[in-house]
């Protein structure tokens, strides 16, 4: 069994803050939580996009850059996250967000040094507005107002990813360079959020719109979901990620800012459920493994979970629309189960010792 790597500690607090965040969940949705306190449903969405998946993305990145000083990043997120749900003050807890954040930002200056990479520079622009948000926050911007910019820094983190994993099929393209343009627009737009609220919103949601374009045609799911086995299932959950960041971008595009209420809800769930925890699962096998040294084999079983999210968050955005808390409720508890659920599965698979099976005269493991 390969060992594995000191590294992988730094995402015990990354997954401290998903149970944190998702017991937060249950508090806003108004239903029992195993741990009742006034401050996790105050740092919700900040908790799960700078603690859980900013730590993730900035371990990732950190392995990617193999430069110790990296690592930082996510310690200082991961570090972040903890404080932010203990009692010590929100200041200290902002002060390592937005320090880590940071880290994560100067992350990818080695990375762009080393290649001049297209992908590098989107990423590295979802960085910038992750320290952004962190700085914001810190300043005591409303979550609310936030919004733009964590959206922005999980839709342009992936969209680089996208582009790392899957640039074979866009040679000979003008992918790269628009993807770049639309990136800069993201950016801008979200800046002009805070400045000129409703013209800001509506370019954001123009902009979002033609990431979307983008990713459908230029991605390689669109080939792929005609496959079998893990490249069938990694392209079903892209594909349906792309479709979900449709809502923000019609919402966005459509009515300008959604600060509260359903419109609010849907937005919020539909970049955080489903788009980047479809992204999540999509990529699991591939980029964990990466940052653990340990195969996490595909399976079948994957498919439950997925089907769940997406499920349940077409059950809650159909509550927000029509005015349904009931359904909104039970579409947020179905959502948390299939995040659970997803976690449970992957580690099944990661653990589980291979079965032995004949092939003529030498064995493998299947």
């Amino acid at each position: 069994m390969t060992p594995v790597p000191a590294r992988a500690l730094l995402l015990v607090p990354g997954g401290f803050a998903l149970l944190a965040g998702l017991d937060a969940a249950l508090l806003l949705l108004g239903l029992p939580a195993p741990v009742d306190t006034s401050r996790l449903p105050e740092v919700h969405g900040v908790l799960l996009v700078l603690g859980f998946v900013g730590t993730l993305v900035a371990l990732e990145r950190a392995v990617a850059a193999a430069r110790r000083w990296a690592y930082l990043a996510p310690a200082l997120l991961g570090a972040g996250a903890v404080v932010l749900v203990s009692p010590a003050s929100r200041t200290a807890a902002g002060a390592l967000l937005v320090a880590g954040s940071t880290a994560l930002a100067a992350v990818y200056v080695p990375l762009w040094r080393r290649s001049n990479d297209p992908a590098v520079l989107v990423q590295a622009a979802g960085a910038v507005l992750a320290a952004g948000a962190a700085l914001l926050w810190l300043a005591d911007v409303p979550v609310p107002d936030l919004l733009p910019w964590l959206c922005g820094f999980l839709i342009l983190t992936i969209a680089g990813e996208r582009l790392e994993l899957a640039r074979v099929t866009m040679l000979g393209t003008r992918a790269q360079p628009w993807l770049v343009t639309i990136a800069g627009a993201m950016v801008a737009a979200t800046v002009a959020t805070l400045l000129w609220p409703n013209v800001g919103h509506r370019l954001l949601g123009l902009a979002l719109l033609a990431l979307v374009a983008w990713l459908v045609r230029f991605d390689v799911a669109r080939r792929t979901v005609r496959a079998d086995g893990q490249a069938r299932f990694m392209a079903l959950c892209l594909l349906a990620g792309y479709a979900w960041l449709t809502v923000p971008g019609l919402t966005w595009s459509l009515t300008g800012p959604a600060a509260a209420g359903g419109a609010y809800d849907a937005v919020v769930h539909s970049v955080m459920l489903g788009f980047v925890m479809s992204m999540i699962m999509a990529h699991a096998s591939v980029i964990l493994p990466a940052v653990v040294r340990r195969p996490l084999p595909y399976t079948p079983l994957m498919y439950g979970p997925a089907a769940l999210l997406h499920g349940s968050l077409l059950l809650r955005v159909a509550g927000d629309v029509g005015g349904s808390d009931p359904a909104v409720d039970v579409g947020g508890a179905l959502g948390i189960v299939a995040i659970l659920a997803f976690v449970g599965v992957a580690l099944w698979s990661a653990l589980r010792r291979p079965v032995p099976t004949q092939i003529g005269t030498r064995e493998v493991s299947a």
